[in-house]
């Protein structure tokens, strides 16, 4: 067996009440031959992690029937020790972790690590043991900080994946004759910001929506258009209060106005031909009106509802196109694409050391983390 120290999560009640991460020992069974035992140097915080502490919109431990779970799928690992069938690391290799926890036949992820996948243990411990698979090794001669990669698994790999699926959606109805380069707007977020930078090197136009004024200039430096959240503050649709509340309704409606108004106003009327939704229920209604003729609706998260109402007739009246991804399929090509054209995220601003991180878990509730990409460090280099 191994032992090491970790912030562990323990199964709830029944009743789903959030819970809280626990320093404490964790053991776990000697590596096989085709694992590799790592210690993470870098971990970035991502929104899965929040959602399995808060036990929303599942308890992770007993949707995995375990009692006790590491959380962490995102991060910089260096390989300690590999197993005897393993030949596509070695020892002392600096690697991006592979967030997978189950594939399907084809090769895309079924469960993700160290969050739905039984058995899997993420970055929030000093040690963890690892599939050969889940490791895909940097270059040692990379021209990126290790803080950068360590927010490459979830949010880079995703956006990689979901934008090759979605751009090609949109090329099936539509090409350059038809009206030139795409308008490509996102909800704010970490993959929305990673997808748009790849949307604006095929040449299109984005925009970014943002209600933080670190946000917002991280986007103008970067080239795409911020979009401030702050001018429609109450554009969050809620259907029983919108039929309920008089003043409720007509709140919504000037923010949807405004909103939409906007998007007349940045893409010359034409509407957006690719929206990035990340968020879901309360803003869903506001991305279909702003969807352009034959646009593309794509997701590959679920960050403020899993259900979707949709008019059938419209959407198809419309020549919408609804495009869901989940993970990536194949992280190294990303891995590649993003140490050519240094496709990956900024620079943190501060970093959150191994004792330090309850105060990241409570200050990401609290929405007092400005950066997309919060980075906390579990081991010197």
């Amino acid at each position: 067996m191994i032992t090491t120290e970790a912030w562990v999560l323990h199964a709830g009640p029944h009743s789903p009440t959030p819970g809280t991460l626990v320093r404490e020992s964790y053991s776990f069974k000697d590596i096989a031959d085709d694992e590799v035992l790592a210690e993470p140097i870098y971990g970035c915080w991502e929104a899965n992690m929040a959602h399995a502490i808060s036990r929303w919109p599942v308890d992770v431990c007993r949707q995995r029937g375990e009692e006790r779970v590491v959380l962490g799928n995102a991060g910089v690992v260096r390989i300690l020790r590999t197993g005897g069938a393993v030949d596509t690391v070695r020892e002392g290799d600096l690697c991006v972790l592979v967030s997978v926890g189950i594939w399907d036949r084809y090769g895309y992820p079924l469960k993700i690590l160290a969050y739905d996948a039984p058995g899997t243990m993420g970055v929030l411990a000093k040690r963890i043991k690892l599939h050969a698979s889940q490791v895909y090794p940097i270059s040692p001669d990379t021209r990126h900080a290790l803080e950068q990669w360590a927010a490459f698994p979830i949010r880079y790999a995703t956006a990689w994946d979901n934008w090759k699926v979605a751009y090609g959606a949109w090329r099936l109805q539509m090409d350059e004759k038809d009206g030139g380069a795409a308008h490509v707007w996102a909800w704010g977020g970490g993959v929305s910001l990673a997808e748009l930078l790849l949307a604006k090197s095929y040449g299109c136009h984005t925009a970014l929506i943002a209600s933080d004024d670190k946000r917002i200039e991280l986007c103008r430096s970067l080239g795409i258009t911020a979009i401030d959240r702050r001018r429609f503050p109450d554009l969050s649709y809620d259907e029983k209060k919108f039929r309920a509340d008089l003043g409720y309704r007509k709140r919504y409606m000037r923010s949807e106005t405004t909103f939409l108004d906007l998007v007349k106003e940045h893409t010359g009327g034409a509407g957006v031909s690719i929206f990035i939704d990340n968020i879901g229920g309360p803003v869903f209604r506001a991305t279909g009106k702003a969807l352009a003729r034959q646009g593309v609706i794509t997701t590959c998260g679920w960050k403020e509802g899993t259900d979707l109402a949709i008019s059938r007739a419209a959407e198809c009246v419309n020549r919408h196109i609804h495009v869901y991804t989940h993970g990536a399929r194949h992280t190294h090509e990303a891995v590649h694409y993003a140490e050519k054209h240094g496709w990956l995220a900024p620079a943190p601003e501060q970093v959150y050391a191994w004792d330090d991180v309850p105060d990241l878990v409570r200050d990401y509730a609290d929405g007092k983390v400005s950066t997309y990409f919060p980075i906390f460090k579990v081991n010197e280099l």
